[in-house]
């Protein structure tokens, strides 16, 4: 993006928080919501902590930090990337066919589509649950070990939005495709807090090698708190996951390209 872009979407993203902050209570609550939809995570990090000394070889702390990482970089891809998410819907109100009348590019329009603002509720649980894990873990959290969770979360990120940019490629062609998302968050939000080795291999192999859900926050965790060796793949493909989400990311953003190419309107 050149500066004059930047500028650009900077301005309409605050016209938009300016806009969604006419109505405060709206605004408040859909903060709110954000935080409320996490609770089944806060319920699990409390019940954790309160009646398990630890999970597959993980002690609770260890644990912890998986939820942390996958709702923090969750947190960051609703609030940056997330509205990809609603481009099905975008695709049956008939709003791509706009976008591509307009000189911005029709992924930059969508993200500018509305302000996420329940990405701030998002944001506040997941920063509580790392503050949480940080303060309860007993590593060395040493300028390098710092920089590679960094990295982490930003690869997490960008792989989150790699996996729904292909299922908004889909999108564009059978708007239907829609539910697949839904499905996606899902299975995120279900197997992604857990040490995968207490999951049947089969299980295990599917959100691996078949859908990466285990390159999100598993890998990470098991690298930085010392189980990198025992997560069934090897250690370097492991430690890998920052750069493999900027690589799917990458190739999600060419299909996007192809895919919008081959788009011939929301009849077909």
């Amino acid at each position: 993006m050149t500066v004059n872009a930047v500028r650009i979407a900077w301005r309409i993203t605050r016209l938009n928080i300016r806009a969604q902050m006419e109505y405060r209570i709206e605004f408040l609550l859909n903060i709110a919501i954000g935080a409320i939809w996490q609770v089944s995570v806060i319920v699990f990090a409390t019940v954790l902590l309160t009646r398990f000394t630890g999970m597959g070889g993980w002690d609770s702390s260890e644990v912890l930090l998986i939820p942390a990482t996958r709702m923090l970089a969750h947190g960051l891809f609703v609030l940056c990337l997330g509205r990809v998410h609603q481009l099905g819907r975008f695709v049956q109100e008939g709003k791509i066919d706009i976008y591509l009348l307009r000189p911005i590019p029709v992924h930059r329009q969508v993200q500018l589509e509305f302000f996420p603002t329940n990405a701030f509720g998002d944001l506040t649980v997941a920063v509580g649950l790392m503050v949480g894990a940080l303060s309860r873990s007993h590593l060395d959290w040493t300028a390098g070990r710092i920089t590679y969770l960094v990295a982490c979360l930003l690869g997490a990120m960008l792989l989150e939005a790699a996996l729904f940019t292909a299922v908004a490629c889909a999108a564009l062609r059978f708007p239907a495709a829609d539910y697949w998302g839904r499905w996606l968050e899902e299975l995120l939000g279900t197997f992604g807090s857990y040490p995968l080795n207490v999951l049947p291999k089969a299980v295990g192999g599917f959100l691996t090698f078949g859908l990466p859900l285990a390159f999100v926050a598993y890998f990470p965790a098991a690298v930085l708190t010392g189980h990198g060796h025992d997560t069934g793949v090897p250690y370097w493909l492991a430690a890998a996951s920052p750069l493999l989400g900027v690589l799917a990311y990458l190739g999600a953003r060419l299909l996007w390209r192809w895919s919008l190419n081959h788009y011939t309107g929301v009849n077909g």
